[in-house]
């Protein structure tokens, strides 16, 4: 059988073909799999700068793009492109073999030559040369190409470099990239290089030895080595293994994509062992929750034959979430022996199962909040003590819970740290007092919160001696969970290797749960990863949604402050639009009026996504465009056309990702809403990480877009686009173009 890869521009590329078009595709390139190649009419191209590029018919207008050595049994899929631009970029490419790394790359040779004459007449900046502090040794033992030399020399700033993105190698523009970002060329030959060059298959003959400071010239694709080069280049290409996984992969090319690996992911996620608990961080669109679930598939590999089912625990903080991760956990993992080994469920329901099981009966839990503020009140003017309901929950919920506290002296005695208000030994005494009062009624009534249920569990499970329930458990959105929820995790499985698997992101946070692993005994120490290149968000979003944050201290659940310094994105676009109205209905006119022209330009409503602050404006968005013909979904709310525009809370859009983005109600009162934010005259540090969390929910809803976002309002805008925003009155001057 023929070695068959695929380059991720040809599957991306292919999502967006009509269907017909798509079927095919599926019926040309089916033939590799049959030793049938040989009759595909792979045609040359005149004056080709890589001979081995050819196309191949699809239909009468569109052509493949396909790299065929003259022999051997290797091939890699390109392209799909219209005929004249399938002829274009093949006569101006050419494949050769990265110098650090020996992976594959595509060069743009007419380019990279008008570019680097180009470069050369641009006035000198005052600020010098981009990479003055990185020598020519550095740069090419980081697989720069030396004829590329010249023309990196000359570049001054990063907007230079950000122009040649779409013709400098990929992988070489990653090195740059981490370069001009301020990053010493050792962190980049760790965090770019060397985790390309550790994922060569073990049946890859050539190792790679790279000299520091050796000059390496560019080298062509040899025809004997094509398969290999192609399995060093796992990130950018992916190699098939049969007719059924090539199909599988055409059928949902845009979801397949989402399960590959970038080399740095990859690095994390396949890593052989870990001696203890291990961590991964980064932005949103990093791939965290990507690299989770590999690890899962990695965990369920390594199982042995006679391990149970739900060996491996994959939990996430919300019924949704969960959902989500069940789905890619599908789409990742076809065969259904192998899935079996792997749970899915969120942190709350696993509690609830534990404690429902211990106690033979199903738990009446307490889950609105007003109920639960409302007996907070009665309780306190009850007890006749001066505090407000709202300060005895945060002091219930993020000191008693969170240190699993039972008595009074180990209250007493308690660090509150990160709570505003300062409480003598008389004033603690009060709130135990309420605190045993709430739990009472609640053990009186037989009811629960969700935070007692898993601080229950906990108990049952560290007191039901060495016998755990699972091998392995790997927790994604880990920012989000409480002190009592970690507790649980980590009573689920025996301390040990590989034990404990975690990924987060402080910067979205929206659930104001803060905690210390290390207080916990989870300690990641020199088992933690951080990724820094976003393969979601177009740098222009990523730029605009990241200023939002700006000036914001961020701690990162291990005693230090977070970090976005390094982080960027993979690709451009175009910029965010802001847009202001006097009236809601002036402003679901505007979204009307931009979704259909989203829909114009070649964008499925269910490509698209509203966010919103409240399910109300987003039952109103759903009228409002399902007046104009639009499909519409709310999500979690009253299904709607399944191929509809998704619209949904912002607490909803975690986790989730469209081509275009819509952030509605963007307004001073509703971001941030003042139901959630705790009073500053109650306590000033809540008050503040209250607001923190809100101002989270704005950056984590606009980072759902990957090519384009709008972001409106209606009357003021919120303060939070203070930053961001220049001028309420800009939507005189706002356009609304369609997405790259």
């Amino acid at each position: 059988m023929a070695t068959l890869g695929i380059h991720k521009d040809f599957l991306m590329e292919f999502a967006r073909l009509e269907k017909p078009v798509q079927k095919r595709v599926r019926e040309v390139f089916d033939k590799f799999q049959e030793h049938r190649h040989a009759g595909l009419h792979l045609e040359k191209i005149e004056k080709a700068r890589d001979p081995r590029i050819r196309t191949i018919r699809i239909t009468q207008f569109m052509r493949g793009v396909v790299l065929a050595p003259e022999s051997g049994d290797s091939f890699l899929l390109l392209k799909v492109m219209p005929h004249d631009d399938a002829i274009a970029w093949a006569v101006k490419h050419r494949a050769t073999v990265n110098s650090a790394t020996q992976g594959i790359e595509l060069r743009n040779d007419v380019a990279l030559e008008r570019a680097t004459a180009g470069v050369r007449a641009l006035d000198p900046t005052d600020s010098g040369p981009l990479f003055a502090r990185v020598s020519d040794k550095d740069l090419t033992r980081l697989g720069i190409d030396t004829d590329l030399l010249p023309l990196v020399r000359h570049l001054s700033d990063e907007t230079h470099l950000d122009a040649l993105h779409k013709i400098l190698p990929e992988q070489q523009y990653d090195v740059l990239a981490g370069l001009a970002a301020g990053m010493e060329p050792e962190d980049v030959w760790r965090e770019v290089v060397l985790v390309q060059l550790e994922q060569v298959s073990p049946h890859v003959s050539q190792q790679v030895t790279v000299v520091p400071g050796s000059d390496q010239s560019v080298r062509p694709v040899a025809e004997d080595d094509l398969s290999a080069a192609m399995a060093r280049s796992q990130g950018r290409i992916a190699l098939v293994s049969g007719p059924a996984e090539f199909m599988e992969i055409l059928a949902r090319p845009f979801e397949a994509w989402r399960v590959f690996l970038h080399p740095s992911q990859r690095k994390v996620a396949y890593r052989p062992s870990y001696k203890g608990p291990a961590r991964v961080i980064g932005g949103p669109g990093t791939g965290k929750t990507v690299v989770a679930l590999h690890r899962a598939l990695h965990l369920a590999q390594q199982l042995p034959a006679d391990a149970p089912d739900e060996s491996i625990l994959l939990t996430t903080f919300t019924r949704d979430l969960a959902t989500d991760l069940r789905g890619s956990l599908e789409l990742l993992i076809p065969d259904d022996q192998l899935r079996a080994k792997v749970r899915v469920g969120n942190v709350d329901a696993l509690a609830n199962q534990i404690v429902r099981e211990d106690h033979g009966a199903p738990l009446s839990i307490v889950t609105r909040q007003k109920e639960i503020s409302a007996r907070w009140d009665a309780i306190a003017q009850r007890l006749g003590i001066d505090f407000t309901d709202v300060f005895l929950d945060q002091e219930w919920r993020h000191v008693v819970l969170a240190q699993n506290l039972r008595s009074p002296e180990a209250y007493l005695k308690a660090s509150r740290s990160g709570r505003g208000t300062a409480l003598g030994p008389l004033k603690r005494a009060q709130v135990w007092r309420a605190v045993e009062a709430f739990t009472q009624e609640l053990r009186r009534t037989g009811e629960w919160t969700f935070l007692q249920v898993c601080a229950e569990a906990a108990r049952l499970l560290e007191e039901g001696g060495d016998e755990r329930p699972y091998r392995h458990v790997v927790i994604d959105e880990a920012q989000d969970l409480h002190p009592a929820q970690w507790r649980l995790l980590r009573a689920l499985v025996v301390p040990g290797p590989d034990d404990l698997f975690i990924a987060g992101d402080t910067h979205q946070r929206i659930y104001g749960n803060k905690v210390s692993l290390r207080s916990l005994g989870i300690s990641v120490t020199g088992r933690s990863t951080r990724l820094r290149i976003n393969y979601r968000t177009s740098q222009e979003i990523l730029a605009w949604s990241t200023a939002l944050l700006t000036g914001e201290r961020i701690d990162d659940m291990d005693g230090g402050d977070e970090s976005l310094t390094g982080y960027r994105s993979a690709f451009h676009g175009a910029p965010p639009q802001t847009s202001g109205a006097d009236s809601k209905s002036d402003e679901l006119g505007g979204l009307v009026e931009q979704i259909q022209e989203w829909n114009r330009v070649g964008v499925s409503p269910h490509e698209m996504g509203v966010a919103v602050r409240y399910i109300q404006l987003g039952k109103d968005v759903a009228y409002a465009l399902e007046r104009a013909g639009v499909p519409a979904t709310v999500l979690g709310g009253t299904p709607g056309t399944g191929d509809g525009v998704r619209i949904g809370t912002m607490h909803r859009m975690k986790g989730l990702e469209f081509r275009c983005m819509a952030v509605v109600g963007v307004n001073d009162g509703v971001l941030p809403m003042h139901s959630a934010v705790t009073a500053e005259d109650v306590d000033p540090q809540q008050h503040q990480a209250d607001l923190l969390g809100e101002l989270s929910l704005l950056f984590v809803a606009c980072t759902r877009a990957r090519e384009a976002l709008r972001v409106s309002w209606h009357g003021r805008p919120s303060p939070f686009l203070g930053t961001v925003v220049t001028a309420v009155d800009n939507r005189d001057r706002v356009k609304r173009p369609g997405p790259r």
